[in-house]
């Protein structure tokens, strides 16, 4: 095996717990693995100011992969290295079809997210826990039509995001995407939907990043949990899939490491890399 050079990680169930915590074990491996020049590279569905600040914060950070790949930053310099997005009449046509199922959307627009307050007031009745709905909150602009919205602006959509109160409707409007066949259609949690432009996905851009960065693909290591995690782990090097996953996923891993509760980050670092600290049972 070659060294690692780059690890990709989802930030969601993997790097963080349900609490949308970072564990003290998890950052100091995390800060091990810039101390010996691997690249650390936060790989999430969020965009990047969505991504809480003891994330951006960490010393060392300097790529992103955002909005499950759409976009890649080199967010120390403040640049953007690519980005897939989908363009903005094609988004209008797929919202106004969510307008005819009980769905709840909002959307990415240039690193801000916007919502509607029928939608935000109301996010119990589309299966959204209490920590969830607070990332939302603290994420979106809340404006009275986001339809008009993109319409006003004019402007490409890193992202759709729907959630679902009913799993049969979820199916079914995932079915209608998919046929479309020209966008990314993939999912973060069981009651929703994420919508990107073609060649929006995290395993895609990780090669990307990886190229640019003259790092080859056997020497980077991918961390998630989800169904947009399933490039990632097939692209990486060593494809890692917490004990959390979602079963395609574990089946598709090189490793399945312990739960986002159980430092499966630290974990898999400790026994695939020996970075970091074994865990120390009690």
């Amino acid at each position: 095996m070659k060294k690692i050079r780059l690890i990709a990680l989802d930030l969601d169930g993997t790097l963080l717990d349900d609490k949308k915590c970072l564990s003290k074990r998890n950052r100091e491996a995390l800060l091990e693995c810039m101390e010996q020049g691997i690249e650390v590279v936060p790989c999430t569905g969020r965009i990047w100011p969505g991504i809480p600040e003891f994330i951006r914060n960490l010393p060392g950070i300097q790529y992103a992969i955002t909005v499950n790949g759409g976009m890649i930053e080199d967010v120390a310099r403040h640049q953007v290295l690519d980005e897939r997005k989908l363009e903005w009449k094609k988004a209008v046509e797929i919202l106004k079809l969510a307008g005819t199922y009980e769905t709840m959307y909002d959307i990415y627009i240039g690193k801000s997210g916007y919502g509607e307050a029928r939608f935000m007031n109301h996010m119990g009745d589309y299966g959204i826990g209490p920590e969830l709905e607070k990332m939302i909150r603290d994420t979106r602009i809340v404006v009275p039509d986001v339809i008009e919205e993109i319409i006003n602006l004019a402007k490409p959509i890193d992202k759709i995001n729907f959630f679902f109160g009913n799993p049969e409707e979820r199916m079914r409007v995932r079915r209608i995407l998919l046929e479309r066949g020209d966008v990314e259609v993939s999912a973060s949690f069981s009651n929703n939907l994420e919508i990107n432009g073609p060649g929006a996905t995290k395993g895609e851009a990780l090669l990307r990043l990886a190229s640019h960065l003259g790092i080859d693909a056997c020497e980077t290591m991918g961390f998630g949990d989800g169904e947009n995690d399933l490039t990632l782990i097939k692209n990486a090097g060593i494809g890692v899939a917490m004990g959390n996953a979602v079963e395609n996923l574990k089946s598709e891993a090189d490793y399945v490491t312990t739960t986002n509760y159980e430092d499966g980050v630290a974990e898999a670092l400790w026994h695939l890399l020996k970075i970091g600290r074994p865990c120390m049972e009690p």
